[in-house]
């Protein structure tokens, strides 16, 4: 990338409302998402486990690609995991008209947050009525997670 480009790049994330710093850091943004309307901050309430690894976040990914598709009707959503260490979780939506508002993002991530409360991870360590989808990731070792209609809303939340 020439230096002109990069100063018209730059020029343009901060016309968009979006800070430099966040816009370098996400080098997915215009491929597998637009850009964030929305970046939220989340404070996990649990540690990152020990043997959280890219590995076994790709593995979680990969459950999750499975059990959609061992469903009997098309998966509405895909999950994969970006970044050099897979640390970047990635959730778009394959239909139309879904995921579309933060309405309906919050929504689906509290879906999650019901299906992360019968894991034997949050049962075992009674956590399940504390814990959330977002504290499953970091305790994976995700550090962000990017939600998006596969169009032009994007919804992102990064773990301090």
């Amino acid at each position: 990338m020439t230096r002109t480009e990069f100063s018209c790049l730059l020029l343009l994330s901060l016309f968009m409302g979006l800070s430099g710093a966040a816009q370098g850091a996400d080098r997915h943004a215009g491929y597998y998402y637009a850009a964030p309307d929305q970046i939220e901050i989340y404070t996990s309430r649990a540690r990152i486990l020990a043997d959280a690894s890219a590995s076994r976040r790709l593995a979680f990914v990969t459950a999750i690609t499975i059990s959609h598709n061992q469903r009997p009707y098309p998966a509405s959503t895909v999950f994969f995991a970006k970044g050099e260490n897979a640390e970047k979780l990635i959730i778009v939506s394959l239909d139309a008209g879904r995921l579309n508002t933060i309405f309906r993002v919050r929504a689906y991530l509290a879906s999650l947050t019901a299906v992360a409360r019968t894991t034997p991870l949050f049962r075992n360590a009674h956590v399940e009525d504390i814990l959330t989808f977002f504290d499953l990731a970091h305790m994976l070792g995700f550090k962000q997670i990017t939600v998006s209609d596969g169009n032009r809303f994007t919804h992102q939340v990064l773990f301090e």
